[in-house]
């Protein structure tokens, strides 16, 4: 398994992000894992209990260990206040992405700040050999973040994933990857 050597916190011009912790869990919850307009372009379902929430908090702090799952809490500098989250799946060195904010946060410009950052975070991470991330064809807002970040489109991928938020059917996609 290849290991990336990432610090667990780190910081932008406005944000914080850092390795999640058990102590996010109502956080997290409250923020965006229980809101259906954060949660409808992701891959896990809308979090229904506090217990969802610690579920995959258990799953995040384990896939860290394992050098699987990098996940970041998203907080305001200034305030500490949690705003969203930022992951990172590691497959022996191909890196899949994606974030959540809060839909109070949407259009501040903050998923923008945080993916740029963490794209020339991971472009000089050791044992990373290709960045790459999809989004729903609808997942317009995404889209234009990914573009602003740096990636490209690599390709439209027909009937690729079934959101399970949207009813499981399968979805068109947009592949993007940092070139």
């Amino acid at each position: 398994m290849v290991q990336l050597n990432l610090p667990e916190k780190l910081s932008t011009e406005r944000l914080i992000l850092q390795r999640l912790r058990y102590e996010d869990a109502e956080e997290i919850f409250y923020t965006y894992a229980s809101k259906s307009e954060a949660t409808k372009f992701v891959s896990w379902p809308t979090h229904k209990s506090l217990d969802d929430t610690r579920s995959f908090l258990q799953y995040a702090i384990r896939g860290w260990s394992m050098g699987k799952d990098y996940s970041f809490s998203i907080r305001f500098k200034e305030t500490n206040r949690l705003i969203g989250s930022f992951g990172i799946l590691n497959d022996e060195g191909k890196l899949q992405f994606g974030y959540a904010l809060s839909p109070t946060q949407w259009g501040n410009g903050y998923g923008t700040e945080v993916c740029k950052y963490m794209m020339q975070v991971l472009k000089k991470t050791e044992g990373v050999n290709r960045i790459q991330t999809f989004v729903d064809v609808e997942n317009i807002a995404s889209s234009k973040v990914l573009l602003k970040s740096g990636l490209v489109e690599e390709a439209l991928l027909k009937n690729f994933f079934s959101f399970v938020n949207q009813g499981s059917t399968p979805k068109d996609c947009i592949l993007f990857k940092l070139p």
